[in-house]
């Protein structure tokens, strides 16, 4: 879904890791990890992340970035909620993620 959603732009590799994040950048050769926020809330988590981070991996940065005014209140658990409920997220989401959370819909998964 991440690959549709991006359009296969040739600047942007999906991957996928387990383990520690800045191992996971270490091995990339990643000097920075980019993180949204949208409240307040998010800052206090991801400060504390951002903290460990750097003291596992000083020379990995992590960068901030505030979502715009009209995406704010969106989560992922409240889009998977709103879908699986039967409401309308084709405003949030791409089309391959309206059509995946349609097909568990279909499947019987609610939460």
């Amino acid at each position: 879904m991440i690959v549709d959603a991006i359009g296969h732009d040739a600047r942007v590799q999906v991957d996928a890791f387990s383990g520690l994040l800045v191992d996971y950048c270490k091995r990339r050769g990643a000097g920075a990890i980019i993180r949204g926020l949208r409240a307040l809330a998010d800052f206090e988590y991801e400060f504390q992340f951002a903290h460990m981070n750097r003291h596992l991996a000083a020379d990995v940065e992590t960068v901030f970035l505030m979502t715009s005014e009209e995406s704010f209140y969106v989560s992922s658990s409240l889009v998977k909620e709103v879908a699986l409920m039967g409401g309308d997220v084709s405003r949030m989401v791409p089309p391959a993620v309206v059509a995946a959370l349609a097909a568990k819909r279909k499947q019987g998964v609610v939460p």
